[in-house]
């Protein structure tokens, strides 16, 4: 069971009990497009009519797979988590330099929300019930220190310059997050000009004068 199932018992007590393939896609259907409107309009303005209309849908058929906008709303967190924590683990195991894993996660990060959709905003989530918000925290933590030990490892193997780590983390998880928020509204946006901006930005500086050449697609 993935922890994208583990949601609150009596909101999983209300869910459909269909597995079929036909529910599943509905469903994330409904994650993306719910990912999508809070991302852009916040929690507490997105609306299930919204939502559901975004999707050519009723309202109430969002409440037959979900009891709740809340409970909604933690399975696009629990989604976003799951697609972030599977590119973390990819980039690991692909190997090399600090470096190079760290921009294999930047660049997959960013293909994956051209092709599936953004991630949600984890900015906010007061809303949710307190053992929600710690699986959410706890699990958030855990990505984080993930990522961190690839700038670990750039510093250890020198394809990185030293830095403070733990706050240079912080700094480009919060660019990758913010992304999803303003990038969607910038005409002709593509993950190269993105990757390339990125690189502009933050990567290069991070990376020594011996780093490997850039992965990903050209200009």
């Amino acid at each position: 069971m993935t922890d994208l199932e583990r949601v609150d018992p009596v909101a999983a007590a209300k869910k459909p009990g269909s597995k079929s393939r036909k529910s599943v896609k509905k469903r994330d259907a409904i994650i993306r497009a719910a990912i999508e409107i809070i991302n852009a309009k916040s929690y507490p303005l997105a609306t299930m009519i919204e939502i559901a209309a975004a999707l050519d849908l009723r309202d109430a058929t969002l409440y037959y797979y979900f009891p709740s906008k809340a409970a909604l709303a933690y399975a696009c967190h629990l989604r976003s988590l799951e697609r972030f924590e599977a590119l973390v683990r990819d980039a690991e195991q692909a190997g090399g330099t600090g470096a190079a894993k760290l921009r294999r996660l930047v660049l997959s990060l960013l293909t994956d929300s051209a092709k599936n959709g953004s991630q949600l905003y984890f900015g906010d989530h007061s809303y949710l019930e307190t053992e929600q918000r710690t699986h959410i925290l706890e699990w958030a933590a855990r990505l984080t220190a993930m990522t961190e030990q690839f700038l670990k490892d750039g510093i250890a193997d020198r394809s990185l310059v030293p830095c403070e780590t733990e706050l240079v983390v912080q700094l480009l998880l919060g660019m990758l997050i913010w992304l999803a928020r303003w990038v969607p509204k910038i005409d002709g946006m593509t993950v190269a000009r993105l990757m390339n901006a990125i690189g502009a930005f933050s990567l290069d500086g991070l990376e020594t004068a011996e780093r490997p050449k850039p992965e990903g697609p050209g200009p």
